[in-house]
Protein backbone atom coordinates (compact mmCIF):
# COMPACT_ATOMS: atom_id res chain seq x y z
CA UNK A 1 0.00 0.00 0.00
CA UNK A 2 1.45 3.52 -1.09
CA UNK A 3 2.18 5.89 1.64
CA UNK A 4 1.53 9.03 0.00
CA UNK A 5 -1.70 10.22 -1.30
CA UNK A 6 -2.89 12.85 -4.01
CA UNK A 7 -4.23 16.01 -3.07
CA UNK A 8 -4.68 18.40 -5.76
CA UNK A 9 -2.42 16.86 -8.20
CA UNK A 10 0.17 17.36 -5.57
CA UNK A 11 1.73 14.24 -4.07
CA UNK A 12 1.84 14.78 0.15
CA UNK A 13 3.26 12.72 3.37
CA UNK A 14 1.25 12.28 6.28
CA UNK A 15 3.74 12.92 9.81
CA UNK A 16 2.49 9.28 10.67
CA UNK A 17 3.37 8.04 7.27
CA UNK A 18 7.15 9.91 7.09
CA UNK A 19 7.69 7.98 10.81
CA UNK A 20 6.63 4.71 9.60
CA UNK A 21 9.12 5.33 6.44
CA UNK A 22 11.73 6.28 8.68
CA UNK A 23 11.81 3.86 11.20
CA UNK A 24 11.40 1.16 8.42
CA UNK A 25 14.33 2.42 6.48
CA UNK A 26 16.64 2.89 9.31
CA UNK A 27 16.06 -0.96 10.77
CA UNK A 28 19.67 -2.75 10.60
CA UNK A 29 19.06 -5.22 7.65
CA UNK A 30 19.98 -8.76 9.24
CA UNK A 31 22.40 -10.09 7.12
CA UNK A 32 23.44 -14.23 7.56
CA UNK A 33 26.44 -15.03 9.30
CA UNK A 34 28.03 -16.10 12.01
CA UNK A 35 26.79 -15.09 15.47
CA UNK A 36 28.33 -11.37 17.46
CA UNK A 37 31.35 -12.90 19.18
CA UNK A 38 30.44 -11.63 22.76
CA UNK A 39 32.53 -9.06 24.69
CA UNK A 40 35.47 -9.81 26.71
CA UNK A 41 34.56 -9.66 30.37
CA UNK A 42 36.45 -6.70 31.10
CA UNK A 43 34.78 -4.33 28.22
CA UNK A 44 31.20 -4.90 30.52
CA UNK A 45 29.27 -2.66 31.98
CA UNK A 46 29.03 -5.32 35.43
CA UNK A 47 32.48 -5.65 35.41
CA UNK A 48 33.91 -2.66 34.92
CA UNK A 49 31.17 -1.17 38.06
CA UNK A 50 32.17 -4.10 40.22
CA UNK A 51 36.15 -3.08 39.83
CA UNK A 52 34.90 0.53 40.42
CA UNK A 53 33.66 -0.11 43.98
CA UNK A 54 36.49 -2.08 44.80
CA UNK A 55 38.85 0.53 43.84
CA UNK A 56 36.94 3.00 45.64
CA UNK A 57 36.54 1.13 48.76
CA UNK A 58 39.73 0.70 49.06
CA UNK A 59 41.10 3.95 48.19
CA UNK A 60 38.24 5.30 50.84
CA UNK A 61 39.64 2.61 53.75
CA UNK A 62 43.53 3.68 52.76
CA UNK A 63 43.09 7.19 52.13
CA UNK A 64 39.89 8.43 53.31
CA UNK A 65 40.56 12.32 52.54
CA UNK A 66 41.05 11.32 48.71
CA UNK A 67 37.77 8.66 48.94
CA UNK A 68 35.91 12.00 50.20
CA UNK A 69 37.08 14.68 48.07
CA UNK A 70 35.47 12.48 44.70
CA UNK A 71 32.16 12.74 46.16
CA UNK A 72 31.91 15.05 43.43
CA UNK A 73 31.72 12.02 41.31
CA UNK A 74 29.07 10.26 41.84
CA UNK A 75 26.98 13.14 42.88
CA UNK A 76 27.24 13.93 39.03
CA UNK A 77 26.37 10.82 37.55
CA UNK A 78 23.45 10.90 40.16
CA UNK A 79 22.36 14.26 38.71
CA UNK A 80 23.26 12.52 34.85
CA UNK A 81 20.71 9.85 35.08
CA UNK A 82 17.82 12.12 37.32
CA UNK A 83 18.21 14.12 34.18
CA UNK A 84 16.74 11.91 31.56
CA UNK A 85 14.61 9.99 34.63
CA UNK A 86 11.58 12.55 33.47
CA UNK A 87 11.16 12.23 30.04
CA UNK A 88 11.87 8.49 29.75
CA UNK A 89 8.94 8.17 31.98
CA UNK A 90 7.05 10.50 30.16
CA UNK A 91 7.85 8.44 26.83
CA UNK A 92 7.36 5.12 28.13
CA UNK A 93 4.29 5.81 29.35
CA UNK A 94 2.53 7.96 26.96
CA UNK A 95 3.26 5.70 24.11
CA UNK A 96 2.19 2.48 26.30
CA UNK A 97 -1.19 3.92 27.40
CA UNK A 98 -1.81 5.38 23.87
CA UNK A 99 -0.76 1.97 22.52
CA UNK A 100 -3.38 -0.13 24.59
CA UNK A 101 -6.40 1.73 22.70
CA UNK A 102 -8.34 0.32 25.80
CA UNK A 103 -9.03 2.99 29.00
CA UNK A 104 -10.43 -0.72 30.76
CA UNK A 105 -7.05 -1.77 30.82
CA UNK A 106 -5.21 0.90 32.68
CA UNK A 107 -6.89 1.05 35.10
CA UNK A 108 -6.92 -2.88 35.50
CA UNK A 109 -2.79 -2.54 35.19
CA UNK A 110 -2.87 -0.09 37.61
CA UNK A 111 -4.97 -1.63 40.44
CA UNK A 112 -3.76 -4.85 39.79
CA UNK A 113 0.04 -2.90 40.75
CA UNK A 114 -1.37 -0.82 43.06
CA UNK A 115 -3.23 -4.28 44.80
CA UNK A 116 0.60 -6.14 44.55
CA UNK A 117 2.28 -3.13 46.15
CA UNK A 118 -0.13 -3.47 49.33
CA UNK A 119 0.85 -6.67 49.97
CA UNK A 120 4.11 -7.08 49.38
CA UNK A 121 4.69 -3.64 51.17
CA UNK A 122 2.91 -5.24 54.06
CA UNK A 123 4.80 -8.64 53.93
CA UNK A 124 7.87 -6.86 53.63
CA UNK A 125 7.11 -4.60 57.55
CA UNK A 126 5.59 -7.99 59.02
CA UNK A 127 8.72 -9.78 58.45
CA UNK A 128 10.84 -6.94 59.57
CA UNK A 129 8.93 -6.87 62.65
CA UNK A 130 9.23 -10.44 63.21
CA UNK A 131 12.93 -10.36 62.58
CA UNK A 132 13.18 -7.25 65.25
CA UNK A 133 11.18 -9.55 67.58
CA UNK A 134 13.66 -13.11 66.81
CA UNK A 135 16.93 -11.72 67.01
CA UNK A 136 16.48 -8.34 69.56
CA UNK A 137 19.56 -6.66 67.95
CA UNK A 138 19.50 -3.87 70.47
CA UNK A 139 18.33 -5.73 73.51
CA UNK A 140 20.74 -5.23 76.29
CA UNK A 141 22.17 -1.43 75.12
CA UNK A 142 20.64 0.12 78.02
CA UNK A 143 20.73 3.26 76.36
CA UNK A 144 19.55 6.88 77.43
CA UNK A 145 17.52 8.89 75.10
CA UNK A 146 18.64 11.54 76.80
CA UNK A 147 21.90 11.29 75.87
CA UNK A 148 21.14 11.00 71.56
CA UNK A 149 20.50 14.57 71.10
CA UNK A 150 21.49 15.48 67.49
CA UNK A 151 20.59 17.90 65.19
CA UNK A 152 20.45 15.71 62.25
CA UNK A 153 18.14 13.62 63.97
CA UNK A 154 15.77 17.32 64.54
CA UNK A 155 16.18 17.60 60.89
CA UNK A 156 14.66 14.27 59.72
CA UNK A 157 11.83 14.93 63.01
CA UNK A 158 11.24 18.20 61.40
CA UNK A 159 10.93 17.24 57.61
CA UNK A 160 8.29 14.12 59.15
CA UNK A 161 6.18 16.47 60.63
CA UNK A 162 5.22 18.65 57.71
CA UNK A 163 4.37 15.69 55.73
CA UNK A 164 1.18 15.12 55.82
CA UNK A 165 -1.37 12.27 53.85
CA UNK A 166 -3.32 15.61 52.55
CA UNK A 167 -0.01 17.29 51.76
CA UNK A 168 1.48 14.33 49.86
CA UNK A 169 -1.47 13.84 48.02
CA UNK A 170 -1.66 17.44 46.80
CA UNK A 171 2.06 17.97 46.06
CA UNK A 172 1.17 14.71 43.09
CA UNK A 173 -0.71 17.95 41.30
CA UNK A 174 1.98 19.75 39.57
CA UNK A 175 2.01 23.39 39.53
CA UNK A 176 2.65 23.63 35.82
CA UNK A 177 2.90 21.17 33.17
CA UNK A 178 6.53 22.01 33.15
CA UNK A 179 7.38 22.57 36.43
CA UNK A 180 7.41 18.69 36.90
CA UNK A 181 9.94 18.02 34.70
CA UNK A 182 11.86 21.08 36.04
CA UNK A 183 11.79 19.74 39.64
CA UNK A 184 12.35 15.67 38.75
CA UNK A 185 9.53 14.93 40.83
CA UNK A 186 8.54 11.28 39.61
CA UNK A 187 4.92 10.81 40.67
CA UNK A 188 3.88 14.92 39.08
CA UNK A 189 5.33 13.31 35.84
CA UNK A 190 3.97 10.30 35.97
CA UNK A 191 0.57 12.10 36.43
CA UNK A 192 1.10 14.18 33.61
CA UNK A 193 1.98 11.43 31.55
CA UNK A 194 -1.05 9.23 32.00
CA UNK A 195 -3.43 11.93 31.17
CA UNK A 196 -1.82 12.73 27.78
CA UNK A 197 -1.47 9.33 27.62
CA UNK A 198 -5.39 9.21 28.28
CA UNK A 199 -5.73 12.06 25.78
CA UNK A 200 -3.99 11.08 22.77
CA UNK A 201 -6.21 7.65 23.21
CA UNK A 202 -9.67 9.60 23.11
CA UNK A 203 -8.21 11.70 20.27
CA UNK A 204 -8.20 8.56 18.19
CA UNK A 205 -6.42 7.73 15.22
CA UNK A 206 -6.20 11.73 14.70
CA UNK A 207 -3.50 11.38 17.60
CA UNK A 208 -1.66 8.74 15.68
CA UNK A 209 1.10 10.78 14.26
CA UNK A 210 1.69 12.71 17.77
CA UNK A 211 2.55 8.54 19.17
CA UNK A 212 4.65 7.98 16.14
CA UNK A 213 6.55 10.86 16.74
CA UNK A 214 7.26 10.25 20.43
CA UNK A 215 8.13 6.81 19.69
CA UNK A 216 11.26 7.79 17.85
CA UNK A 217 12.09 10.44 20.58
CA UNK A 218 11.97 7.36 22.93
CA UNK A 219 14.43 5.69 21.05
CA UNK A 220 17.07 8.95 20.84
CA UNK A 221 16.23 9.14 24.41
CA UNK A 222 17.16 5.77 25.12
CA UNK A 223 20.41 5.77 23.33
CA UNK A 224 21.33 8.57 25.25
CA UNK A 225 20.47 6.10 28.46
CA UNK A 226 22.88 4.11 27.14
CA UNK A 227 25.96 7.14 26.39
CA UNK A 228 25.04 8.18 30.03
CA UNK A 229 25.45 4.68 31.59
CA UNK A 230 28.67 4.14 30.09
CA UNK A 231 30.20 7.01 33.27
CA UNK A 232 28.16 4.45 35.34
CA UNK A 233 31.43 3.09 36.22
CA UNK A 234 33.00 6.43 37.35
CA UNK A 235 29.74 7.06 39.33
CA UNK A 236 30.16 4.36 41.21
CA UNK A 237 34.04 4.73 41.94
CA UNK A 238 33.37 8.45 43.15
CA UNK A 239 30.33 7.50 45.35
CA UNK A 240 31.34 4.37 47.17
CA UNK A 241 35.11 5.89 47.58
CA UNK A 242 33.10 8.97 49.66
CA UNK A 243 31.04 6.04 51.62
CA UNK A 244 33.62 4.15 52.68
CA UNK A 245 36.42 7.72 53.65
CA UNK A 246 33.48 9.49 55.10
CA UNK A 247 31.98 6.64 57.89
CA UNK A 248 34.50 3.72 57.52
CA UNK A 249 34.13 0.49 57.71
CA UNK A 250 35.09 0.63 61.78
CA UNK A 251 31.16 2.42 62.26
CA UNK A 252 29.66 -0.83 61.40
CA UNK A 253 31.30 -2.78 63.68
CA UNK A 254 29.30 -1.06 66.79
CA UNK A 255 26.24 -2.12 65.68
CA UNK A 256 27.27 -5.35 63.13
CA UNK A 257 24.38 -7.38 64.69
CA UNK A 258 21.51 -4.52 63.35
CA UNK A 259 23.59 -4.14 59.86
CA UNK A 260 23.74 -8.09 59.87
CA UNK A 261 20.29 -9.11 60.99
CA UNK A 262 19.01 -6.27 58.24
CA UNK A 263 21.13 -7.11 55.40
CA UNK A 264 20.16 -10.94 56.30
CA UNK A 265 16.34 -10.44 56.09
CA UNK A 266 16.48 -8.53 52.66
CA UNK A 267 18.45 -11.05 51.48
CA UNK A 268 15.71 -13.86 52.99
CA UNK A 269 13.04 -11.50 51.70
CA UNK A 270 14.30 -11.68 48.33
CA UNK A 271 15.24 -14.84 47.83
CA UNK A 272 12.76 -16.64 49.79
CA UNK A 273 9.52 -14.29 49.10
CA UNK A 274 10.17 -13.24 45.90
CA UNK A 275 11.53 -16.08 45.06
CA UNK A 276 7.74 -18.02 45.67
CA UNK A 277 6.29 -15.01 43.90
CA UNK A 278 9.05 -15.84 40.75
CA UNK A 279 8.57 -19.57 41.18
CA UNK A 280 4.55 -19.04 41.23
CA UNK A 281 4.99 -17.34 37.94
CA UNK A 282 7.61 -19.49 36.34
CA UNK A 283 10.94 -17.81 36.13
CA UNK A 284 13.51 -17.94 38.71
CA UNK A 285 14.43 -14.85 40.59
CA UNK A 286 18.02 -15.82 40.75
CA UNK A 287 17.99 -15.88 36.65
CA UNK A 288 16.08 -12.30 36.76
CA UNK A 289 18.96 -11.03 39.39
CA UNK A 290 22.02 -12.17 36.97
CA UNK A 291 20.17 -10.56 33.91
CA UNK A 292 20.07 -7.07 36.27
CA UNK A 293 23.50 -8.01 37.55
CA UNK A 294 24.64 -4.44 35.81
CA UNK A 295 21.68 -2.54 37.45
CA UNK A 296 22.36 -3.60 40.67
CA UNK A 297 25.43 -3.15 40.87
CA UNK A 298 25.13 0.44 39.82
CA UNK A 299 22.74 0.76 42.57
CA UNK A 300 25.24 -0.91 45.09
CA UNK A 301 27.67 1.82 44.13
CA UNK A 302 25.98 4.37 44.05
CA UNK A 303 23.35 3.44 47.02
CA UNK A 304 20.23 4.95 44.68
CA UNK A 305 17.71 2.62 43.02
CA UNK A 306 17.21 5.56 41.00
CA UNK A 307 20.17 5.53 39.23
CA UNK A 308 19.13 2.32 37.62
CA UNK A 309 15.62 3.36 37.02
CA UNK A 310 16.24 4.29 32.84
CA UNK A 311 18.28 0.89 32.49
CA UNK A 312 15.89 -1.37 34.48
CA UNK A 313 12.49 0.33 31.99
CA UNK A 314 14.87 -0.69 28.97
CA UNK A 315 15.95 -3.99 30.20
CA UNK A 316 12.26 -5.30 31.17
CA UNK A 317 10.85 -4.04 27.73
CA UNK A 318 14.05 -6.21 25.70
CA UNK A 319 13.18 -9.66 28.25
CA UNK A 320 9.36 -9.23 26.72
CA UNK A 321 7.59 -7.25 29.04
CA UNK A 322 5.05 -4.71 27.13
CA UNK A 323 5.72 -0.81 27.29
CA UNK A 324 2.20 -0.29 28.71
CA UNK A 325 2.62 -2.10 32.06
CA UNK A 326 6.49 -1.50 32.62
CA UNK A 327 5.69 2.49 31.87
CA UNK A 328 2.93 2.20 35.09
CA UNK A 329 4.68 -0.78 37.20
CA UNK A 330 8.07 0.71 37.37
CA UNK A 331 7.38 4.26 37.97
CA UNK A 332 4.34 3.85 40.66
CA UNK A 333 7.17 0.79 41.93
CA UNK A 334 9.22 3.54 43.03
CA UNK A 335 7.19 4.84 45.06
CA UNK A 336 4.80 2.46 46.33
CA UNK A 337 6.67 -0.83 46.42
CA UNK A 338 9.61 -0.63 48.89
CA UNK A 339 10.23 -3.74 50.02
CA UNK A 340 13.56 -3.02 51.67
CA UNK A 341 12.70 0.66 52.92
CA UNK A 342 9.63 -0.97 54.70
CA UNK A 343 11.83 -3.55 56.45
CA UNK A 344 14.47 -1.26 57.90
CA UNK A 345 11.65 0.81 59.55
CA UNK A 346 10.51 -1.91 61.27
CA UNK A 347 13.55 -3.65 62.38
CA UNK A 348 14.87 -0.24 63.05
CA UNK A 349 12.13 0.83 64.79
CA UNK A 350 12.04 -2.12 67.11
CA UNK A 351 15.98 -1.68 67.74
CA UNK A 352 15.40 1.92 68.82
CA UNK A 353 13.22 0.29 71.49
CA UNK A 354 15.07 -2.05 72.46
CA UNK A 355 18.18 -0.30 73.03
CA UNK A 356 16.70 2.28 74.96
CA UNK A 357 14.99 -0.06 77.29
CA UNK A 358 11.18 0.41 75.84
CA UNK A 359 9.05 -2.26 75.54
CA UNK A 360 6.32 -2.51 73.19
CA UNK A 361 3.35 -5.24 73.14
CA UNK A 362 2.05 -6.44 70.64
CA UNK A 363 -1.17 -3.35 70.65
CA UNK A 364 1.58 -1.18 70.06
CA UNK A 365 3.76 -3.00 67.41
CA UNK A 366 0.54 -3.45 65.70
CA UNK A 367 0.32 0.08 65.51
CA UNK A 368 3.86 0.87 64.38
CA UNK A 369 3.26 -1.66 61.52
CA UNK A 370 -0.06 0.43 60.88
CA UNK A 371 1.63 3.58 60.73
CA UNK A 372 4.48 2.96 58.71
CA UNK A 373 2.65 1.48 55.96
CA UNK A 374 1.23 4.70 55.70
CA UNK A 375 4.13 7.51 56.18
CA UNK A 376 6.24 4.73 53.77
CA UNK A 377 3.70 6.21 50.86
CA UNK A 378 3.42 10.12 52.21
CA UNK A 379 7.72 10.16 52.41
CA UNK A 380 7.88 8.86 48.68
CA UNK A 381 10.32 10.32 46.76
CA UNK A 382 11.49 12.37 49.68
CA UNK A 383 15.38 13.03 50.00
CA UNK A 384 16.52 10.83 53.00
CA UNK A 385 12.78 9.17 52.26
CA UNK A 386 14.13 6.11 54.55
CA UNK A 387 14.95 8.35 57.80
CA UNK A 388 11.94 10.61 57.10
CA UNK A 389 9.59 7.65 57.35
CA UNK A 390 11.04 6.20 60.62
CA UNK A 391 10.73 9.77 62.21
CA UNK A 392 7.41 9.84 60.84
CA UNK A 393 6.32 6.27 62.50
CA UNK A 394 7.93 7.01 65.62
CA UNK A 395 6.68 10.37 66.38
CA UNK A 396 3.59 8.59 66.30
CA UNK A 397 4.11 5.83 68.87
CA UNK A 398 5.48 8.50 71.57
CA UNK A 399 6.65 5.26 74.08
CA UNK A 400 10.06 5.09 71.41
CA UNK A 401 11.98 8.32 71.74
CA UNK A 402 12.71 9.89 67.85
CA UNK A 403 16.00 10.93 69.62
CA UNK A 404 17.19 7.29 69.65
CA UNK A 405 17.12 7.99 65.80
CA UNK A 406 20.77 8.82 66.48
CA UNK A 407 21.79 5.56 67.39
CA UNK A 408 21.44 4.74 63.59
CA UNK A 409 22.73 7.54 61.87
CA UNK A 410 25.97 6.63 61.56
CA UNK A 411 25.65 3.64 59.29
CA UNK A 412 22.52 5.00 57.82
CA UNK A 413 24.74 4.87 54.82
CA UNK A 414 25.38 1.71 54.70
CA UNK A 415 21.84 0.07 55.20
CA UNK A 416 20.55 2.53 52.43
CA UNK A 417 22.46 0.23 50.01
CA UNK A 418 20.86 -3.04 51.14
CA UNK A 419 17.47 -0.94 51.12
CA UNK A 420 17.76 0.19 47.61
CA UNK A 421 18.81 -3.33 46.09
CA UNK A 422 15.65 -4.87 47.98
CA UNK A 423 13.46 -2.03 46.22
CA UNK A 424 15.36 -2.52 43.22
CA UNK A 425 14.56 -6.13 42.85
CA UNK A 426 11.20 -5.63 44.12
CA UNK A 427 10.41 -3.65 41.61
CA UNK A 428 11.64 -5.50 38.66
CA UNK A 429 9.39 -8.86 40.41
CA UNK A 430 6.50 -6.34 40.19
CA UNK A 431 6.95 -5.69 36.65
CA UNK A 432 7.19 -9.26 35.56
CA UNK A 433 4.21 -10.40 37.09
CA UNK A 434 1.82 -7.91 36.45
CA UNK A 435 2.85 -8.43 32.68
CA UNK A 436 2.19 -12.04 33.23
CA UNK A 437 -1.35 -11.34 34.75
CA UNK A 438 -2.03 -9.24 32.50
CA UNK A 439 -1.03 -12.17 28.93
CA UNK A 440 1.36 -9.14 27.59
CA UNK A 441 4.40 -11.07 28.49
CA UNK A 442 6.37 -12.36 25.24
CA UNK A 443 7.01 -15.97 26.82
CA UNK A 444 10.04 -16.64 24.46
CA UNK A 445 11.85 -12.94 24.63
CA UNK A 446 11.57 -13.53 28.40
CA UNK A 447 13.25 -16.98 28.44
CA UNK A 448 15.56 -15.76 25.99
CA UNK A 449 16.41 -12.77 28.25
CA UNK A 450 17.00 -15.15 31.15
CA UNK A 451 19.00 -17.65 30.14
CA UNK A 452 20.45 -16.34 27.36
CA UNK A 453 23.63 -18.76 25.67
CA UNK A 454 25.48 -15.41 26.38
CA UNK A 455 25.16 -12.96 28.65
CA UNK A 456 22.98 -10.05 27.51
CA UNK A 457 24.66 -7.34 26.45
CA UNK A 458 24.75 -4.22 28.50
CA UNK A 459 23.93 -1.44 26.06
CA UNK A 460 20.79 -1.84 23.92
CA UNK A 461 19.76 -0.86 20.72
CA UNK A 462 16.73 0.54 19.66
CA UNK A 463 13.81 -0.98 21.53
CA UNK A 464 11.88 -3.22 20.25
CA UNK A 465 8.02 -2.78 21.56
CA UNK A 466 6.83 -6.77 22.13
CA UNK A 467 3.32 -7.56 23.26
CA UNK A 468 2.16 -4.33 22.87
CA UNK A 469 -1.74 -4.12 23.76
Amino acid sequence: MPTPWQRGGVEAWSFGAWCEATVIKTQPVMAAGPPERPKPFYRRLYFQVLFAIVAGGLIGHFAPDIGQALKPLGDAFIKLVKMVIAPVIFLTVVTGIAGMRDLDKVGRVAVKAMVYFLVFSTLALVVGLIVANVVQPGAGMNIDPATLANEKVTEYAAKAHDQTLVGFLMNIIPTTVVSAFAEGEILQVLLISILFGLSLTLVGDAGRPVVDFLDLVAQAFFKLVNIVMKAAPIGAFGAFAFTIGKYGIASIASLALLVGAFYLTSLLFVVVVLGAVAMANRFSIFSLIRYLKAELLLVLGTSSSEAALPSLVEKLEKAGCPKSVVGLVVPLGYSFNLDGTNIYMTLAALFIAQATGVHLSWEQQALLLGVAMLSSKGAAGVTGAGFITLAATLSVVPTVPVAGMALILGIDRFMSECRALTNFIGNAVAAVVVSRWERGLNAEAFRQALNPQNDPPDAGGPLADPARA
